[in-house]
């Protein structure tokens, strides 16, 4: 079986990365406006504010904090996997 060229790896490891963009852009899209979408059915208080207001103000941004790091490490697996990784990562 012939060797892969560099310009299949490079188109593959173009693709995947656009797949996993759209993956993480669609959940934190879902996220922040799913939560202003439904955040009035979100009745009830936690520590004085309104649920909603927690949700949005606290809940959402660490998401988005766990999705960078989804990313980051998911793009670094993916710069080893097609070897073109920096060594001092």
């Amino acid at each position: 079986m012939p060797e892969p060229t560099t310009d299949t790896l490079l188109r593959t490891r173009w693709r995947a990365c656009l797949v996993l963009t759209a993956w993480l852009m669609a959940i934190g899209g879902a996220v922040t406006f799913g939560v202003a979408w439904y955040a009035r059915a979100l009745d009830g208080h936690w520590l004085g504010w309104p649920f909603s207001f927690w949700i949005a103000a606290q809940g959402a941004p660490v998401l988005y904090l766990v999705l960078v790091c989804i990313y980051a490490r998911a793009m670094r697996r993916l710069d080893q996997l097609h070897g073109i990784a920096d060594e001092d990562a």
